[in-house]
């Protein structure tokens, strides 16, 4: 007999009303007590990205990790449309956290069609925030970015140019084509609870987290850390280019 993984989950949530009884829902890592079926999420939201390359081309390389340096991208939205950026790496599941501050007269008074995004989460600030981050790394560790089709993404052209990152689309509401992105962020929502305001948290508090998210070790990897995978990677690198000289 098969059977699907939605009915697993409408067997796990009470029937007709898809929700978990409370003393389920506090054992919860999440602490979701409702779900929505992946079928209905498809039909929410709404794209924009043109000229886009789409993840359907991707190459195969990306898509088995055995290539370190492709990162998945997201924001996690809180309370008053607060955000935080998020880049996880593929191979390693090493985690960057973008710094999304409101920008000045966020709040006051009516907002400006076609003005700037003062929420903080703007194409614009989104594309600095990644290009800050990533060009940190050596550019063996720059190779592409998976990203939802969102507005905050609408200057990819230009972040590809300022970051050597090949820049790759999700199907329209399909988070789950980047799921170690996803399942970094239901991490990190431990940490940033929905329905918060995230805009509180500075920098500093977010390199805290990430710290902590990167040297926690995942089973995935052998029970290394991200950032022991990390290392690995640059140290081998470091040894591959040493031998090329030699």
């Amino acid at each position: 007999m098969r059977i699907s993984h939605e009915a697993i989950y409408q067997a796990l949530y009470i029937q007709g009303r898809g929700a978990l009884r409370r003393e389920l829902t506090a054992c919860l890592r999440s602490g979701r007590a409702l779900r929505l079926p992946r079928e209905r999420a498809r039909t929410r939201g709404k794209s924009f990205i043109s000229e886009a390359i789409m993840i359907s081309e991707r190459p195969r390389e990306i898509g088995d990790r055995a290539v370190p340096g492709h990162w998945e991208g997201d924001l996690i939205l809180g309370l008053g449309s607060s955000a935080i950026g998020t880049l996880v790496e593929r191979s390693t599941r090493f985690t960057l956290l973008l710094h999304l501050p409101r920008m000045e007269g966020h709040g006051q008074g009516k907002s400006v069609k076609n003005g700037p995004a003062l929420a903080g989460h703007g194409a614009e600030a989104v594309r600095d925030a990644i290009t800050r981050s990533i060009t940190c790394l050596p550019a063996h560790l720059r190779r592409s970015l998976t990203w939802d089709q969102g507005a905050e993404m609408a200057q990819h052209a230009r972040l590809q140019i300022d970051t050597g990152l090949q820049i790759y689309f999700c199907d329209p509401q399909s988070p789950w084509q980047r799921g170690t992105n996803e399942n970094t962020n239901g991490l990190l929502r431990q940490y940033f609870p929905k329905g918060t305001d995230l805009s509180q948290h500075g920098a500093g508090e977010l390199e805290a987290v990430a710290h902590a998210l990167n040297t926690r070790p995942r089973g995935t990897l052998g029970w290394k850390t991200p950032a022991e995978a990390l290392d690995q990677v640059l140290k081998g690198a470091k040894i591959d280019a040493v031998a090329s000289t030699g």
